[in-house]
C-alpha cells in the first residue's frame, strides 16, 4: 500500500463535533478474514463535496480523536460529481496494513479539516466460524440495547446543549476579550505619549540645567577674577595710604623742622640787630637761609608728589565704584592767604587741594564719620571751638584710638583715612 506511507493527518476532532450522515459506507461485513485485503464501498450525499486532503480511515471501537486511527488510506476524487456513478466511490486497503487482533473496528469518512464525515457499523478481523453463522437475539436483549441507545441519545442531546452554552460563553468571553484587548491598546498607546512628553520634558529640563551650570560656572570664574582684582586694587590703596601717611608725617616733621628754623632765625635777627659786627651769626643766617630755601624745595616737590598720590587715589576710588565726592569725611580747605589754616601747619594742608572749588568747608558743614549725620556750621563753630577749653586727647570715633590734643591734624588725617 504505497499510499500509506505519505504524511499522516494531524487533525484531532472530537467525536460529539462530528456529521456522520454526510458519508454512507456500504456493504460492511461483521468480521473480515485476516490475511486478504478488504474494499471498503461509501457513498457520497448530496449535501457533501470530497476535497482531494480528504482520507478513510480504520479505527478501534471507542476512540476520541481522529487520530486514533489503526491505519488510513487518501480517498480518490470522482470526475464528476454530477454523474450517480461519481456517488459511488470505495477504497481498498492492504492485508499487510490491517489490525491482527480480534478487536472491533469500524470504518471512518474524514475529510481535510479533521471533520469526521461518516462512519459505518463495527466489524472484526477473524477468522469464520459456525457459530457466527446464526445469531439470536431475545427480546430482552433488543428492549436492554434501544434503552441504551436511547440514554444514548439522551446524553448526547445534554452534551450538545452543553455545547452550545459553552459556545455563547465563549463567544461572550471572546468579545470581552477583544473589548479588554481595544482598551489595552489604547492605555499603551496613552502611556507611550505620556512616556515621550516626560522623555521630552526631562531632555528640556537636562538642557536647562546645563545651561544654568554653564553659567553658574562663568559667574564663579568671573566673580573670581573680580575678586582678586578688588584684592589688587585694595592693596595698591593700602600701599598709597601708607605712602600718603609716610608723606603726611614727612610734612609734619618739615613743619616742625621750618618752625625751629623760623625761631632760631628770628633769634638770630635779633641778635644781628643787637651786634650787627658778629660775622659768626652772619654766617649762621646764611646757613640757615640756604638750609630753609632747600626745605621749602623739598616741601614743594613733597606737596607735587601728594597731588599725584591724589590723583591716583581719585582714579582708584572711581575704578570701584567709589566717589570721592561721597566721602563722609572732608578735610577743610586752606585759603591762599593763610585765614583760617591750621595753625599747626606753617606751610598749609596737604590735603588742601581737594575738591577746593566743589566740597563744602569743614566749618561749614561735617559728617560724623560714624553716623554720617550733618552738623551744621554755627554748632560746630571754630572760633567758639578755640574759646572752649581743649581736651587733653582726642579719640578716634571708629578705632577707640586716642591722639594727643597738639596732634590735632594727625587725628583728622587718621579719621580720614577711615572713611577712605
Amino acid at each position: 500500500m504505497e499510499e500509506t506511507v505519505e504524511d499522516s493527518p494531524t487533525s484531532a476532532v472530537l467525536l460529539d463535533h462530528c456529521h456522520f450522515s454526510q458519508v454512507i459506507f456500504n456493504s460492511v461485513e461483521k468480521f473480515y478474514v485476516p490475511g486478504g485485503d478488504v474494499t471498503c464501498y461509501y457513498t457520497l450525499t448530496q449535501q457533501f463535496i470530497p476535497r482531494r486532503k480528504d482520507w478513510i480511515g480504520i479505527f478501534r471501537v471507542g476512540w476520541k480523536t481522529t487520530r486514533e486511527y489503526y491505519t488510513f488510506m487518501w480517498v480518490s476524487l470522482p470526475v464528476d460529481l454530477n454523474r450517480d456513478s461519481a456517488k459511488q466511490q470505495e477504497v481498498q486497503f492492504k492485508a499487510y496494513y490491517l489490525p491482527k487482533d480480534d478487536e472491533y473496528y469500524q470504518f471512518c469518512y474524514v475529510d481535510q479539516d479533521g471533520v469526521v464525515r461518516g462512519a459505518s457499523i463495527p466489524f472484526q478481523f477473524r477468522p469464520e466460524n459456525e457459530e457466527d453463522i446464526l445469531v439470536v437475539t431475545t427480546q430482552g436483549e433488543v428492549e436492554e440495547i434501544e434503552q441504551h441507545n436511547k440514554e444514548l441519545c439522551k446524553e448526547n442531546r445534554e452534551l450538545k446543549d452543553t455545547c452550545v452554552s459553552l459556545q455563547k460563553q465563549n463567544s461572550d468571553t471572546q468579545a470581552e476579550l477583544h473589548k479588554t484587548q481595544e482598551e489595552l491598546e489604547i492605555l499603551k498607546s496613552t502611556a507611550q505619549k505620556l512616556e515621550q512628553e516626560a522623555k521630552a520634558q526631562k531632555d528640556g529640563w537636562e538642557t536647562e540645567l546645563l545651561q544654568l551650570k554653564e553659567q553658574n560656572q562663568k559667574m564663579s570664574s568671573e566673580n573670581e577674577k573680580m575678586g582678586v582684582r578688588v584684592e589688587q586694587l585694595q592693596a595698591q590703596l593700602s600701599t598709597r595710604e601708607k605712602e600718603m601717611e609716610k608723606l603726611v608725617q614727612g610734612d609734619q616733621d618739615k613743619t616742625e623742622q621750618l618752625e625751629r628754623l623760623n625761631k632760631e632765625n628770628s633769634q638770630l635777627l635779633l641778635t644781628l640787630t643787637q651786634q650787627d659786627e658778629n660775622a659768626g651769626l652772619s654766617r649762621k643766617l646764611s646757613e640757615n637761609k640756604i638750609l630753609y630755601d632747600a626745605l621749602q624745595k623739598e616741601k614743594e616737590r613733597l606737596e607735587r608728589e601728594n597731588d599725584l598720590l591724589k590723583r591716583e587715589n581719585s582714579r582708584l576710588l572711581s575704578y570701584m565704584g567709589l566717589d570721592f565726592d561721597s566721602l563722609p569725611y572732608q578735610v577743610p580747605t586752606s585759603d591762599q592767604g593763610g585765614a583760617g589754616q591750621n595753625p599747626a601747619l606753617i606751610y598749609g594742608n596737604p590735603y588742601s587741594g581737594i575738591q577746593e572749588s566743589s566740597a563744602p568747608s569743614l566749618l561749614a558743614v561735617r559728617k560724623c564719620p560714624t553716623c554720617k549725620s550733618d552738623f551744621a556750621g554755627d554748632i560746630l563753630d571754630f572760633t567758639s571751638e578755640q574759646q572752649r577749653p581743649q581736651p587733653l586727647c582726642l579719640s578716634c570715633p571708629i578705632c577707640d584710638k586716642t591722639f594727643p590734643a597738639k596732634e590735632k591734624q594727625i587725628f583728622e588725617d587718621h579719621v580720614f583715612c577711615h572713611s577712605l
